[in-house]
């Protein structure tokens, strides 16, 4: 497991700096291509719901169980998987709704800025918003990294598809940064430096779980994982993606994220 440690920090990395590519992206194009970015979230959310309950979930049981036993092994599996619902629930029910990063923007909203307006206010609240999505990032930090370090594989899908789903979030944070100091360069600082908070998350899992990385804390944190991206997907891509195209773009990503994710499992049997 440990052979995999720099490929699991790597993953980890470009995940968190994909909201360096939103930043961007908000600067040097005049319009979000939305039926792209609907199709990419849905995509993402396929593939984090199906390896999450195919794989993932599945992992976490059978190392419980065979440390446990049968019936507190399943138990605990199930425990693991709702208790990252409840922590990722929770860090976003602790965001204010000003802050919080899943308030869906767009590239044209660019437009509507005032670059002379310098309060004081607006500047705290645009920090604000990146300070929240560093945050949220957090718990994507540990979840790519443990994924990672035990299966190589799974840790590859889960980074691109937390990286698609942060690129969106990238342009939620920068346009408001933008709003607030006029400046596309602070922005795009904040927005590439929130993204830290998911290698950050690797590094604490690295230096508080890997010591006591045994099969039952491995089964626990993998089942929070699964419970973790299932949440992620519903709560916040599947609406995102929704709320950029109201056609069924987002559910033929979704089913394509699947398809790609099962393929891509079974090649690996």
């Amino acid at each position: 497991m440990t052979e995999n440690l720099l490929l699991a920090f790597g993953l980890t990395l470009m995940a968190g700096l994909a909201t360096g590519i939103g930043s961007l992206l908000a600067f040097f194009t005049s319009t979000t291509n939305t039926k792209f970015l609907s199709f990419s979230l849905g995509f993402s959310a396929g593939v984090m719901i199906y390896v999450s309950m195919v794989e993932i979930f599945m992992k976490a049981q059978d190392a419980l169980v065979a440390s446990l036993g049968n019936e507190l092994g399943h138990w605990l599996t199930a425990a693991g998987f709702f208790g990252g619902m409840v922590l990722t629930a929770a860090i976003d029910r602790l965001l204010p709704k000003q802050g919080n990063p899943h308030e869906i923007k767009k590239v044209e909203d660019m437009e509507t800025a005032k670059p002379e307006v310098k309060d004081r206010q607006l500047l705290k609240m645009g920090t604000f918003t990146a300070l929240a999505i560093a945050i949220h990032n957090f718990p994507e930090g540990i979840a790519t990294f443990t994924s990672a370090l035990q299966d190589p594989a799974l840790g590859i899908a889960i980074a691109v598809a937390i990286a698609i789903h942060n690129i969106p979030e990238g342009i939620a944070v920068s346009v408001p940064i933008y709003f607030a100091t006029g400046s596309k360069k602070k922005a795009f600082r904040l927005s590439f430096l929130s993204g830290l908070a998911e290698p950050v998350g690797a590094l604490v899992a690295f230096l508080f779980l890997m010591p006591y990385l045994n099969d039952v804390m491995f089964g626990i944190i993998f089942a929070a994982v699964a419970g973790i991206m299932v949440f992620i997907s519903l709560d916040e891509l599947l609406p995102a993606a929704k709320k950029y195209d109201e056609a069924h773009t987002s559910i033929y990503g979704l089913i394509g994220g699947m398809a790609v994710m099962a393929i891509s499992l079974l090649l690996f049997i």
